[in-house]
């Protein structure tokens, strides 16, 4: 499987997001640079990392969104790779449109970072389906513009077509229903709070972010 990491002014997970993909594909990842570096065609998995795209200027994602790279990225889900975009990279998907509904401040306004208990609601999906007949695994969280929003006719529309892939347990930031991730309309896309490639090894305190990472080399 053939991954790339794109990466912004001020991501600061792109590192992180680079060791989970060479653990999990045994190949080194393109790190693309998000003015002038190209996504390779032959790309699987582009990742979008956690961090502060442009210092959360504007909007959380908002400035990135609008950077020449989106065009490919674009380009990439259009032929049906795959795009994971964790915390910063989930408001950024959110920007661009390719998933729906937006992040905003957390409800208690205070950065959240701890250990996050999740539920998992489908494995029926190419991010979550090495989870077999976990009920809920363990995810670091660490953000402030965490909260997921959407109106009533997404949300419905979201749990109708099983495209909530996780919720919280015992909700860190008031976002809707409890969404912590949501999947595109075509499946190939998920966005998610919390971060998945910091749950890997094992000396970051567990290894429930394995799975996803399985689940997408079987995908591939």
């Amino acid at each position: 499987m053939k991954t790339a990491v794109i990466v912004f002014p001020g991501s600061n997970c792109d590192r992180d997001a680079q060791v989970a993909l060479r653990h999990a594909s045994g190949h080194e990842p393109a790190m693309v640079w998000h003015k002038d570096g190209t996504i390779p065609a032959d790309t699987d998995l582009v990742m979008v990392p956690g961090g502060f795209s442009y210092g959360d200027y504007l909007r959380c994602g908002a400035v990135a969104a609008n950077s020449p790279v989106i065009s490919q990225l674009h380009a990439h889900a259009e032929r049906g790779g795959y795009i994971l975009g964790v915390c910063n990279g989930f408001q950024i998907l959110c920007e661009t449109g390719l998933l729906p509904g937006a992040l905003m401040r957390n409800l208690s306004l205070d950065f959240v970072c701890k250990p996050q208990k999740l539920k998992i609601e489908t494995t029926n999906s190419a991010f979550t389906s090495a989870y077999g007949g976990a009920a809920e695994v363990t995810i670091p969280i660490a953000h402030h513009d965490g909260n997921y929003v959407a109106d009533n006719a997404t949300l419905d529309q979201l749990e109708s077509e099983g495209r909530v892939a996780f919720r919280y347990v015992g909700n860190p930031n008031g976002s809707a229903r409890d969404i912590a991730g949501v999947i595109s309309k075509n499946g190939r896309v998920l966005g998610m709070m919390p971060h998945p490639e910091r749950a890997i090894g094992g000396h970051e305190g567990g290894t429930d972010g394995v799975a996803m990472f399985e689940s997408l080399m079987a995908a591939a």
